[in-house]
């Protein structure tokens, strides 16, 4: 496994472009996509689910380099997460977010109904609560900023608490990506990335990355890979690892836009409430401020149809016409694309609402990825959706 690390005084933008890269004259510049599943034996790779390829190990130098610690690449965001619980003993306490991607939360409780641990849920914003579950728990398991909530947790106060020995303190860091925070180091145990989103970027492949600092773990976890056979595929490995190069002009982009977007529909009359980490308005803002060096591409947000004209707020059926308004808005924008999935060079938005098991959302909450268009294009594609989406939900049935 490539074990080579970030230069000191390099920065995380330029290991983006140069790591996982040949180092021998005749290399080619790009590690090239290896489709083998054995090798000749005597080199120390026999087989490729047990000791990987050169274009695994590229998208793992990459990866592991922007936190200074090892990574492990997997088939998938979810394989990756299945990873870090198969290292659980049995009787395991699991600590989780009130706010967490349904994926986990659904891995989290199948494995409770098994009776394989038991688990707790926290608010993302209860610092105090997180501190003193760190003490028990076996498993504290966070995701920063979350989804789609977008609450930012205090990782400073809550990795750098004392925990259980043997405890693992994992971060999702998918929203946040390692160029605006760093888990390990605040004092995470692991950070885990969907490779699917801002690594890759383009909307084209599954891949997960786990990265940590731990030597023991790292192997645990490649062992796990290898006996789960959750290994990425050769050509989603190489096409996240072309991904990540462009990850600090993409992101630096979506950031930029994402702020103004997020200022121009906290002022929108047909918009109740909006979720952006870097407006001062958000609850966890100064948390925000200190924890992350930017505060990235997601914006959430309710609309309100009351002031569209919806009806009255102590009317029944109110929820159903704000699902109803925020399906009609979805549907109604035409540079976004009405689309699940996230970190993308392409704006995405959803109602989170109608995803199964997200049902406890607020009913006109959608979740806007924000890509690398034109800020005033999206704007006018967004605002031209909500006033259209908003005539019709006034109109008399």
């Amino acid at each position: 496994m490539n074990k080579s690390k970030r230069p000191s005084g390099l920065t995380r933008e330029s290991w983006l472009v140069s790591a996982g890269r040949g180092t021998q004259p005749g290399d080619p510049l790009n590690v090239p996509l290896v489709p083998a599943s054995n090798f000749i034996l005597g080199t120390g790779r026999d087989y490729s689910r047990g000791e990987g390829t050169p274009t695994w190990e590229a998208l793992e130098e990459v990866v592991g380099g922007l936190e200074d610690g090892r990574a492990v690449a997997f088939s998938s965001g979810m394989a990756a997460a299945a990873a870090v619980f198969d290292q659980l003993p049995a009787g395991a306490a699991v600590v989780l977010p009130t706010d967490c991607y349904q994926g986990v939360a659904a891995l989290a409780d199948l494995g409770a109904a098994k009776g394989r641990w038991t688990v707790t849920r926290l608010d993302v914003a209860a610092t105090a609560d997180w501190v003193a579950a760190c003490a028990t728990a076996d498993l504290v398991w966070l995701e920063s900023p979350s989804n789609p909530l977008l609450t930012v947790a205090d990782l400073e106060a809550i990795c750098g608490a004392p925990r259980k020995p043997s405890a693992i303190v994992a971060v999702d860091n998918t929203f946040a990506t390692p160029l605006n925070q760093r888990p390990l180091s605040f004092g995470a145990t692991v950070a885990l990335q969907s490779a699917t989103k801002f690594i890759g970027g383009h909307s084209d492949l599954l891949a997960g990355v786990v990265t940590t600092r731990d030597e023991r773990l790292w192997s645990a976890l490649v062992m796990s890979r290898t006996l789960n056979g959750a290994t990425p595929g050769t050509l989603e490995a190489y096409l996240a690892t072309r991904g990540a190069r462009t990850l600090g002009v993409r992101l630096r982009q979506a950031q930029t836009t994402a702020g103004l977007l997020a200022q121009r529909l906290e002022a929108h009359p047909h918009v109740a409430k909006v979720r952006y980490p870097g407006l001062p308005s958000h609850p966890t803002h100064e948390v925000a401020r200190r924890v992350l060096d930017g505060f990235g591409s997601m914006i959430s947000f309710d609309l309100d149809p009351v002031a569209a004209g919806g009806g009255r707020a102590d009317d029944g059926a109110l929820a159903r016409r704000a699902a109803a308004f925020a399906d009609d808005v979805c549907g109604g924008v035409t540079l976004i694309r009405h689309a699940t999935s996230l970190g993308s060079v392409e704006s995405t938005m959803e109602r989170r609402a109608a995803v199964h098991g997200q049902e406890h959302l607020p009913p006109s909450l959608i979740r806007l990825s924000v890509g690398i268009e034109d800020a005033d294009d999206l704007w006018a594609d967004l605002d031209t959706a909500i006033e259209g989406a908003a005539g019709r939900l006034s109109r008399p049935s």
